[in-house]
């Protein structure tokens, strides 16, 4: 704490008089209030709070000029759709006035596109009985198993679609099917169309875990849950083609191995110790990594933010590395200017000391994906298919009962599958609760199609 001497807001000749207990006490109060005003300025850029934390009064900084780049827009793009109608439109007068034209041919297809009037298809099924004329026992006719629920397979997706695949409430699905297709429907019955649609989709939702699990290379990443306002974990374990979701009561080593199973590939992780323990191969998110050195690179101590920002530089470098590969000689630099500051500083008792015993610790598992195909520096993929389960749990408070979890689960799962594959969930959902209704297995050749490059 000796660097905090000269921040003493007095005479040198007042302290040569004051005792060195006195002394030490102050210096241990202003290390205390660095601590607190560093963790005051913390946001989700130099730590690992979510981006929900920061305020929304605070403007964030513009981000550094840098060479502009042609950049593709992601996203969709209007498609010219097959058409259900064809209108054919010829020249009628030139600015000359001739009203006689040669050879046409077709420039330019105009695409307009509209919704037909929706009506619901409501079907009366009458029921009859009679007496039987040999033993005159009443007989009765019975509705058929696929229309004893009342709703039909592309109204159930529907509401599946817009409660939870969408995230909307139960009173704004309500509102929905009135005011837009008019139909009256109560919020039991709309609960008990998601209870059908979580047991039809749940054999997606065990096809979704096998194929996830046959993978070489998972992303795996945890959230809290709430079921009843008890705290629970939303777990996830996804890749490029698949996400599988679990809710656990607890955040702990056999919660993760109730997610995992037999799983033995390629962890990317953040630094939890659970993962951390992870024998099989294992790549740190250095996303994490960059936004604590950010951390330590913005305090007010010299001390602290100078070893800050230079591992915020090398951590940095590193991550680029994806995307341009080091020579022989670029690496051999860097490993010897990381290595330089592990040794600097490890001996350190205060934040930059734990940061970078953190890294020495985790050395191996730094720069895995150099050496793996496959493999991602950061964890950003399994945050940002986190990402609407957060928003999710925020809008809803979480479940309320256990049949509410494993609903979310599986639509979950199915959810960011399809959007992982670019396919629509609403068909999906149309074809799992139509089998449902008739007793039959519903078609997963989709999910169980995905291969895996080995690393």
């Amino acid at each position: 704490m000796t660097h905090l001497y000269s921040s003493i807001p007095f005479d040198p000749e007042v302290l040569s008089r004051t005792p060195p207990e006195v002394i030490e006490f102050l210096l241990r109060l202003l290390a205390r209030v660095e601590e607190l005003e560093a963790k005051l300025n913390q946001n989700s850029s130099n730590s690992n709070k979510p981006p929900s934390a920061d305020s929304p009064f605070l403007s964030k900084p513009p981000p550094p000029k840098k060479a502009k780049k042609s950049r593709k827009r992601k996203g969709l793009r209007q498609q010219c759709i097959r058409p259900t109608e064809l209108v054919e439109l010829h020249p009628q007068q030139c600015s000359c006035g001739c009203r006689e034209f040669g050879e046409q041919e077709p420039y330019y297809i105009h695409q307009v596109i509209e919704l037909p009037e929706l009506k619901p298809a409501v079907t009366h099924v009458v029921l009859y009985r009679g007496r039987c004329r040999a033993c005159e026992k009443t007989v009765k006719a019975h509705v058929p198993l696929e229309q004893r629920t009342g709703f039909g397979p592309r109204l159930c997706a529907m509401i599946a679609e817009l409660a939870a695949v969408h995230g909307n409430s139960r009173r704004a699905v309500q509102d929905f099917l009135f005011s837009v297709i008019g139909i009256p429907v109560s919020q039991g019955a709309l609960q008990n169309v998601l209870d059908r649609m979580s047991r039809a989709i749940a054999p997606h939702y065990e096809a979704i875990g096998e194929v996830v699990r046959s993978a070489p290379v998972n992303h795996v990443d945890e959230t809290s849950w709430k079921q009843r306002k008890a705290l629970q974990w939303l777990w996830l374990m996804c890749n490029s083609g698949a996400a599988y979701f679990m809710i656990h009561t607890n955040r702990s080593k056999a919660a993760f191995q109730a997610l995992i199973k037999e799983w033995a590939g390629i962890l990317v992780s953040d630094g939890y110790s659970v993962y951390q323990q992870w024998v099989h191969g294992r790549q740190s998110c250095l996303a994490h990594l960059i936004r604590e050195a950010k951390g330590l690179s913005e305090r007010q101590n010299p001390a602290l933010s100078r070893p800050g920002a230079w591992a915020l530089k090398e951590l940095r470098l590193l991550c680029r590395m994806a995307k341009e590969p080091p020579s022989l000689g670029q690496w051999s630099a860097f490993y010897a200017r990381l290595f330089r500051l592990i040794g600097l500083y490890r001996a350190q008792p205060d934040e930059l000391g734990k940061f970078v015993r953190r890294l020495e610790r985790e050395m191996d598992s730094l720069w895995l994906f150099l050496r793996k195909n496959g493999v991602a520096p950061t964890n950003n993929h399994a945050e940002r298919t986190l990402r609407f389960a957060v928003l999710l749990r925020k809008r809803s408070f979480g479940t309320r009962v256990e049949k509410g979890n494993h609903f979310i689960e599986r639509i979950l799962s199915l959810r960011q599958t399809c959007r992982l594959r670019g396919k629509r969930t609403f068909p999906v959902l149309v074809d799992a609760i139509s089998s449902l209704m008739r007793g039959n297995r519903p078609s997963m050749q989709w999910i169980q199609d995905l291969t895996y490059e080995t690393p």
